[in-house]
């Protein structure tokens, strides 16, 4: 009997690395994760990973033949196999797919987490036989994976698709990257939890938020109370759809999607950012394109949807190989 190909999708995040073996349904056969250890070079974590994929591996080899490993990792650039000054980590700048190669032959690649979510969205999940969309990750931060006739759109530098790094306003709040009024700075899971603070100190609105203090604050607590009609919180998630329907007009200007996908923590609230949204994008949105792109949610299972979006990467890059 022939055994059954699979794939290792690994997906690095600043606390813990999560991985799992996925065949070319998605379906993930195994899974597991250690913590990353970010004051660890990216040489220890590989080690320890591959200590712990080897071990699985040997448990299933009967069954299951591994083809290739795709990895999603912050600030990696799928042209050079490069993780490059990552926030959270202690990397500086590395080759990971040279790491790699010594733990193994096998075919291997490596991009961002939010590209990783785009492919994995195209093979498994939301876009589906869509060739032009584009997948928006509001979680922490805000990051977007855009893809044109079926290929995902890396650019020049392999670095391409920071919508979450155009400016809402110039003299905004301050971001990260070192820049002022990033969209990701409004638009998204801690950008939400900055609005509500603003909304506390700059309105008298009563809200059940202002007991609970910005280190405790969460999205999910003022997604909870804007379901049950909180005024201050509603009109946060307003504000931040607004927003972010602006800017996906002006992305639909630049791309004309068929689709975009929202994924991550803040797209679980569901049609608290939705419908807002939706109407914010179409207020904006250029005539040519009014009414014409589906705002639709991640298919891909939260708590799998990042290996699931490494897994893909690479089955992606063996379908391109044949």
């Amino acid at each position: 009997m022939s055994k059954i190909q699979i794939v290792a999708g690994i997906d690095v995040g600043g606390t813990n690395t999560a991985f799992g073996f996925v065949d070319s349904n998605g379906k993930i056969v195994a899974e597991s994760s250690i913590q990353t250890h970010s004051e660890q070079n990216a040489n220890q974590l590989f080690e320890r990973l591959f200590a712990e994929l080897n071990m699985i591996s040997r448990k299933i080899e009967k069954e299951y033949e591994l083809v290739g490993i795709g990895i999603g990792a912050p600030n990696a650039n799928y042209y050079k196999g490069t993780v490059e000054l990552p926030p959270n980590l202690n990397w500086g700048f590395v080759n990971v797919l040279e790491i790699v190669k010594k733990y193994s032959p096998l075919p291997s690649a490596i991009t961002n987490d939010a590209n990783a979510a785009a492919i994995g969205e195209m093979i498994f999940g939301a876009a589906k036989g869509m060739k032009d969309f584009i997948v928006i990750t509001l979680g922490t931060g805000l990051g977007s994976g855009i893809v044109v006739n079926g290929e995902l759109v890396y650019g020049a530098d392999g670095f391409a698709g920071e919508v979450g790094h155009t400016i809402v306003d110039p003299n905004g709040r301050e971001c990260g990257c070192g820049r002022k009024g990033c969209l990701e700075t409004y638009a998204s899971a801690s950008g939400i939890r900055r609005t509500v603070y603003e909304l506390i100190c700059n309105t008298n609105t009563p809200s059940k938020l202002r007991n609970i203090s910005f280190d405790q604050l969460t999205a999910k607590d003022i997604s909870d109370a804007a379901a049950s009609g909180d005024k201050l919180a509603l009109e946060a998630f307003d504000y931040t759809a607004k927003i972010l329907g602006l800017k996906l007009a002006d992305a639909v200007a630049h791309l004309s999607p068929e689709a975009i996908v929202l994924f991550g923590g803040l797209a679980l609230a569901g049609d608290l950012i939705f419908v807002p949204t939706k109407r914010y994008m179409e207020e904006y949105m250029l005539n040519i394109f009014k009414n014409k792109v589906k705002l639709i949610p991640s298919a891909l299972p939260g708590g799998n949807a990042a290996v699931l979006g490494a897994a893909a990467l690479i089955w992606n890059e063996l379908k391109k190989s044949k």
